[in-house]
């Protein structure tokens, strides 16, 4: 594992390099790692689809209590190694030992890999589970982003939340729990979902208010059916606008066309986001990459033309 006396030179410019350049926003991808077979060749299919796009970095996320750290390391290794992609593994700290976290990032610094997202996690059962933290653990992702920090030379990103963090429901709060990781390492945000783009803004300018630049990219997750509408809510821990669930279900007993609604909707938030200043676009691709793909030929179409 390499110390804080070993210098990191990375061949390419890490993702913190490339937001405080700042010449033009960002475009990045988030992949899961495959359980089997058939999702190894669908996620392989969706990465080189997407590769194609030139996106300035990829992430793979990793699961409630580590429960796919071993498949999360193997395909962000895998994805550096075999791809033009900039890499970079997703870290928990839920139900997980010091001693734990220490190996995953040691096999991160072996893998070559150097950029790290690093968030509390959930419990096992999802994000209603009431938080507990291991008793030889963390308690929280600023703990997580001092360990990493102190670990190696790694470029950090963080979470951060447009909507309220459902345990806390405390806006100000949130505001201060992500200038709190930046002190301790962060180098960048990518938020939750969310579908309003004034949320998004809301949330900068809390962060700005307490005398923190750190990039927040926001994070955009295209509907393309139906029962997705329910499960964003759940992730979120708020409610979709009336302006996203009255559209969708407006068309809900057409598939092809709650998608199209979907995209349009997608491609709408992105183009606001863009238009008012944000530094980029993650989006949570769920190993497919058609949607993805449109709303990107739609953004770059549209500023083709302007």
């Amino acid at each position: 594992m390499p110390g804080r006396d070993r210098l990191w030179r990375p061949r390419t410019p890490s993702i913190a390099d490339l937001l405080e350049a700042g010449d033009r926003p960002l475009f990045s991808f988030e992949f899961f790692p495959p359980k089997d077979e058939i999702q190894q060749r669908q996620l392989w299919q969706t990465v080189r689809e997407l590769e194609s796009l030139g996106p300035d970095f990829v992430s793979v996320t990793y699961g409630a209590s580590g429960s796919t750290r071993d498949r999360t390391t193997k395909a962000t290794e895998a994805i550096a190694l075999h791809t033009t992609l900039r890499s970079m593994a997703h870290l928990t700290c839920a139900s997980q030992s010091r001693d734990q976290l220490r190996r995953v990032i040691g096999s991160y610094a072996a893998a070559g890999i150097h950029h790290v997202l690093a968030i509390r996690g959930d419990m096992p059962g999802g994000p209603r589970v009431q938080w507990e933290a291991h008793s030889d653990g963390l308690n929280n992702a600023t703990e997580l982003v001092g360990m990493v920090h102190e670990l190696g030379q790694f470029c950090i990103g963080v979470a951060a939340f447009p909507d309220a963090h459902p345990e806390r429901s405390d806006f100000d709060l949130d505001a201060q729990v992500l200038v709190a990781k930046a002190q301790a390492g962060a180098s960048f945000a990518i938020t939750q979902l969310f579908f309003t783009a004034d949320d998004y803004f809301t949330l900068v300018a809390r962060v700005r208010a307490l005398g923190c630049e750190i990039p927040i990219i926001p994070g955009i997750m295209p509907i393309t059916t139906v029962r997705q509408v329910a499960r964003f809510a759940e992730l979120s821990g708020a409610a979709l606008p009336p302006s996203v669930t009255e559209r969708i279900h407006e068309v809900a007993d057409n598939d092809d066309q709650v998608r199209r609604v979907g995209i349009k909707i997608g491609t709408e938030l992105s183009e606001e986001l863009l238009s008012r200043g944000a530094p980029g676009l993650h989006f949570f691709t769920q190993n497919r990459s058609r949607a993805t793909r449109e709303i990107y030929a739609n953004l770059h179409q549209e500023r083709r033309r302007a």
